[in-house]
Formats: C-alpha cells, structure tokens, sequence
C-alpha cells in the first residue's frame, strides 16, 4: 500500500527520468483498482482492461502533466479513465447514454481503493494468522470470532486467565510484527 505522497514521488520518477521500476510499481497498485472501478461502472473485463491500459499509458507519456497540487494521482488517473470510457461511449453510436448515467459522475476513488486495500488486508491478516501457533489462533478465534471475553475463555478451555491473556497478546504482537513486515500496518513512532 503506497500512500499519495509515494504514489506523487513514483509519478514524478517516471516524468522526470522514464524510471521503469517506478512505473511498475504504480501500474501494479493502481491497474486492478482502475479495471474494478470501470467493470462497476458497467463496462465489460475487455474494455476495462482496455482502457486500463490506455490510462497508465497516458500516465508514461504525460506524467509530466500530473500536478500534485491539483490532485491526488488517483484521482488524475481515474479521470482519464472515465473521460476515455465516456469517449468510447460517445463514438458507439449504438448506445444511447441519459445526462444521468453514472459514467458521467466522478468516481469516489477513496471507496473503490478502499474496497480493494480491505481485501488485501483481509488476505494479509489471513495469511499472518495462518502462521500463529495453534495455542495462540485458538485463543484470538474465540475472542474475535466467537466474541468470548477473556474470562469466558478461561472457563472454557480451562486454561488460567493469565495464560489466556498472554497468548492473546502474544498473539497480537506476532500478527502486528506480519502486518508491518508486510507493509499493510505501519509502525508507531
């Protein structure tokens, strides 16, 4: 996860020296969020891919036109997606399209990455639980998901409350250090 002001460095790598490296990383976070955006908004996979790739394209060839002040990149980048698709739309001359249609309103790109940086946290944390001792996963499933208190726990397994709270925090403390090593929690100062 790249916050706007790493996505606004990598945009200006790939204006001021055609940096690849930077390229790929901003093609890698911002394709499939482009592509889900433009399959909401009612366009088929093909054409979402399509225009997907015509956006970061644009963005190679005219990153210099990206002015942060103005914007954040994924709202410059959306925008040329949805202005590309309304193109589209336009020269088909089989589609009638209403003043109404929602490919004409400007995407809420905080909802549409959101929905998309919550699934890769979801897979993240899957992923970091996965790696907890049995002991520990235990415990945090039954206080997160069964919604168990501390105590309930104790009675239950029969362990002592205070083994039950330091697994938990054990617990805790290791899936933290894989969320952060992972990129998806960031570390307190």
């Amino acid at each position: 996860m790249l916050s706007p002001g790493e996505l606004a460095a990598l945009a200006k790598a790939v204006a001021q020296s055609r940096d690849r490296a930077a390229f790929a990383r901003l093609f890698d976070f911002f394709a499939p969020r482009l592509q889900a955006y433009l399959i909401r908004q009612g366009a088929d996979a093909a054409l979402a891919e399509e225009i997907t790739q015509d956006a970061m394209t644009t963005l190679w060839r005219k990153s210099d036109l990206f002015d942060p002040a103005k914007s954040s990149l994924s709202t410059w980048l959306y925008r040329i997606a949805r202005n590309r698709r309304i193109d589209l739309l336009r020269r088909d001359r089989s589609t009638l399209t209403e003043p109404d249609d929602p490919v004409f309103d400007l995407p809420d790109d905080t909802d549409i990455e959101g929905d998309i940086d919550a699934a890769q946290r979801d897979e993240a944390v899957r992923v970091a639980m996965s790696s907890l001792p049995d002991e520990q996963l235990s415990l945090v499933r039954l206080a997160f998901f069964e919604g168990l208190s501390h105590s309930e726990i104790s009675e239950q397994t029969g362990l002592p409350l205070g083994t039950v709270k330091s697994r938990i925090r054990l617990a805790f403390t290791r899936l933290r250090r894989a969320l952060e090593t992972g990129g998806v929690v960031e570390m307190e100062s």
